[in-house]
């Protein structure tokens, strides 16, 4: 079985931090280009972050720039997104997935379940 699997999602007050996990199991990330996108009620799924295979190379949405970091640790197979200073807007479904192409374009082939984050007073 090849999964992402998708954790740490959840009801959080404005302003407020979150960190969202990405596992894998049935492969291993460590060659592969791993990204971050969401996707908000009526609205088309968005990018949010990119990382290299190395973890030297990142890349971030507008929207997101200077208050989400994306990492990896490529030794637990996991990566991860830390999300501070968060808004309403930043309410969505949020999914990892994988891939060869590093960017924010919708090239990934594999894809976790998604994980709900809600930003509410």
């Amino acid at each position: 079985q090849l999964q992402l699997v998708e954790s740490g999602g959840g009801l959080v007050q404005p302003g407020g931090s979150l960190r969202l996990s990405c596992a894998a199991s049935g492969f291993t990330l460590d060659t592969l280009v791993v990204a971050w996108f969401r996707q908000a009620p009526g609205k088309g799924r968005e990018g949010v972050a990119c990382i290299s295979s190395s973890g030297l190379s990142t890349q971030y949405a507008d929207s997101v720039k200077g208050r989400f970091t994306i990492s990896r640790d490529n030794a637990k197979n996991a990566v991860y997104l830390q999300m501070q200073s968060l808004k309403h807007e930043d309410t969505a479904i949020y999914y990892c997935a994988a891939g060869k192409i590093y960017g924010l374009g919708l090239t990934y082939p594999t894809w976790g379940q998604g994980t709900q984050v809600t930003v509410s007073s």
